[in-house]
């Protein structure tokens, strides 16, 4: 039952017909506010929430996101949800600028369909990709970002991943491998950043000595425009995760040449904002989860992190 300015009850279940109240039908103007009433109280549980796109990491697919996918459902019913089906598994080993192209294509077209803005939520190496995307994105209407467990700051471990792209390599020697034309055609090469080999990863690496302005390049201005145009930025990481190495780059934290950490705000990128991330934070638009006990591929199932550190920002 909805009541009337005046006291009068109207009755709006289903099957009732429905006479309009005389002080209505005298009223112009509350019949409108009436209408206008009942199209949001029918529109509420469709429209109430942005689409939620969701990027996968190193060899994985979007089958391993069903239980995110279920829980943000469940907490905010009727959300569309778009795991984005692109290389999958192994196709993840494909060169990082390669994915996002392809990535993006996806992205636009969901994007274009979504005038109010959309959710990205990525995990692991997918959190590049969403970071390189929204760089080269001048309309993108993302509001909310959530890495999730990512290399932000790049890779340097001996983790069972490294072992299954290069079985005989320790993290002392990947170097050799990566920091040239040929293995920059691996993904892994496209974030691997070691920090005995500096010089090395700024003249070889092709993606993420760019994504982060550690090398200067024409597009730095417009890249950093484009991804400050979100609204928040969600970095989500923890300890135990037991294969982002060192743990904090979920948090763009990373070794210095003596391998102790240099936390985000004490890195040069941040310093000097060169894609914006200082910028973020200096608006209030940067949220920092940490979480113990979570392996990492737990990140995206693991109910408390959902509730906790991901839930509130998919309105």
């Amino acid at each position: 039952m909805l009541q009337s300015a005046r006291g009068q009850r109207v009755d709006l279940r289903p099957g009732r017909e429905m006479k309009t109240p005389q002080v209505i039908r005298e009223s112009p103007v509350l019949l409108l506010q009436l209408q206008l009433l009942l199209l949001l109280l029918t529109g509420v549980c469709i429209d109430g929430y942005k689409p939620v796109i969701i990027v996968h990491g190193i060899l994985d697919g979007p089958k391993q996101f069903n239980t995110i996918a279920f829980h943000i459902n469940k907490t905010h019913p009727g959300t569309n949800v778009t795991v984005i089906d692109l290389y999958d598994n192994w196709a993840s080993l494909e060169p990082m600028w390669k994915q996002v192209q392809g990535f993006r294509k996806v992205f636009d077209n969901i994007v274009q369909k979504a005038p109010d803005g959309v959710h990205l939520v990525c995990f692991s190496q997918g959190g590049l990709i969403c970071r390189a995307l929204l760089s080269m994105a001048p309309d993108h209407n993302v509001h909310t970002f959530v890495s999730l467990s990512s290399p932000q700051a790049g890779q340097y471990g001996d983790t069972e991943y490294l072992k299954k792209v290069f079985p005989d390599c320790t993290k002392k020697l990947v170097f050799h491998l990566c920091y040239n034309r040929v293995g920059q055609k691996v993904s892994i090469c496209n974030y691997w950043n070691d920090p005995h080999h500096r010089p090395r990863y700024l003249q070889g690496n092709s993606f993420l000595a760019v994504l982060n302005g550690d090398r200067p390049h024409n597009n730095m201005k417009a890249w950093r425009e484009n991804f400050l145009r979100i609204k928040k930025l969600v970095l989500i990481g923890g300890p135990d995760d037991g294969v982002i190495t060192p743990w904090q780059s979920s948090h763009f934290g990373f070794y210095d040449s003596d391998e102790n950490i240099v936390e985000m705000r004490n890195q040069e990128s941040y310093k000097n904002d060169t894609f914006g991330l200082k910028t973020l934070d200096a608006r209030g638009d940067m949220s920092v989860c940490v979480h113990s006990g979570v392996k990492h591929i737990q990140w995206h199932s693991n109910y408390t992190v959902f509730r906790t550190c991901i839930e509130k920002w998919l309105t």
